[in-house]
């Protein structure tokens, strides 16, 4: 896990090729104190770096983002705030392709969407 300690991995469940995750980010990590003091905002890398941490736990296999299209952070997470996320992951696998689609929500906001392609290390 690239981003130690970053986040709580609550639920992990998959059915056929969509997975749906739950999440909670700790609000009191190193990274906050930086992005930014007093107001603390999630970075959409950080987000990214997520989507594809729990991609690999369900392929089973490392894998390397080889391209993101449609990437929309439509609302702030802010982990003070809302720490609980609820991540969508739609898998579907070519050639060892993976394309994933992705909808990240906390209670009834939608915060991110994106598709994001990766391939195998």
């Amino acid at each position: 896990m690239l981003l130690k300690d970053f986040y709580v991995l609550n639920t992990l469940t998959v059915t056929d090729n969509l997975a749906t995750a739950h999440i909670t980010i700790d609000k009191d990590h190193e990274i906050f104190k930086g992005h930014f003091p007093g107001n603390p905002v999630t970075p959409g890398v950080c987000m990214m770096q997520i989507i594809r941490e729990l991609t690999e736990k369900v392929v089973k296999k490392k894998l390397f983002m080889a391209s993101s299209s449609n990437v929309k952070f439509i609302a702030i997470i802010n982990p003070e705030k809302n720490p609980d996320l609820e991540l969508k992951l739609d898998i579907s696998e070519a050639d060892g392709t993976y394309r994933v689609k992705n909808t990240t929500r906390f209670e009834d906001t939608v915060a991110l969407k994106l598709t994001s392609t990766f391939t195998c290390k």
